[in-house]
């Protein structure tokens, strides 16, 4: 256990991180599976829209600093073409 208070502050501030991104990071993981398996159902309207929903979420976890820009990009163009193929 740390007996500097600013190292105890700063793992305060570490764990509170760590849990907000832990909630990002699962949302993240949802809105992918959720445009991924709409996708898969055929509609492809609703799969635009949730294809849209997921890179707006990828885009605002790498504003936050939570991805790199450039992972985020990628895992954009990845879901896209994922999604493309499977609505054939």
């Amino acid at each position: 256990m740390a007996n500097i208070e600013s190292q105890k502050k700063r793992n305060r501030q570490n764990e509170a991180a760590r849990l907000k991104n832990r909630t990002t990071r699962s949302e993240l993981k949802t809105r992918n599976r959720n445009a991924i398996e709409t996708a898969e159902s055929g509609d492809a309207a609703a799969a635009q829209e949730a294809l849209r929903v997921a890179q707006k979420r990828i885009d605002m976890a790498a504003s936050k600093g939570l991805l790199h820009k450039r992972t985020a990009a990628r895992r954009k163009s990845r879901l896209a073409k994922q999604v493309a193929k499977t609505l054939g």
